[in-house]
């Protein structure tokens, strides 16, 4: 697993842009607003999911690693894949959740 970034090739880093490439790419995208302190304590899906960020912070861990993910980043969780999700920081999280339709 590795956070993948936004490329300012794909365009201006905004919900509109994020939620643009995602559906080209096959995904069905959500888009989720998390407060700070939100935690997901450990859980997996049946299905891979990519967790985006918007706007704010979120750390994930999976698989042994911790990741930080920020604005403009991606993180593929496989499916099954046992990991946890935290908003850190004081500000919200605006989140696009994506699963393949």
């Amino acid at each position: 697993m590795e956070v993948e970034h936004w490329n300012e090739n794909w365009g201006v880093l905004n919900e509109q842009n994020m939620k643009k490439k995602l559906e080209n790419e096959g995904f069905l995208v959500v888009v989720y607003t998390y407060l700070p302190g939100t935690y997901f304590p450990e859980h997996s899906h049946s299905i891979d999911k990519i967790d985006t960020v918007i706007s704010g912070q979120f750390r994930m861990t999976a698989m042994g690693k911790k990741f930080i993910l920020g604005p403009g980043d991606m993180l593929l969780v496989p499916a099954n894949t046992v990991h946890t999700a935290e908003v850190i920081g004081e500000n919200p999280v605006v989140s696009l959740d994506a699963t393949k339709k």
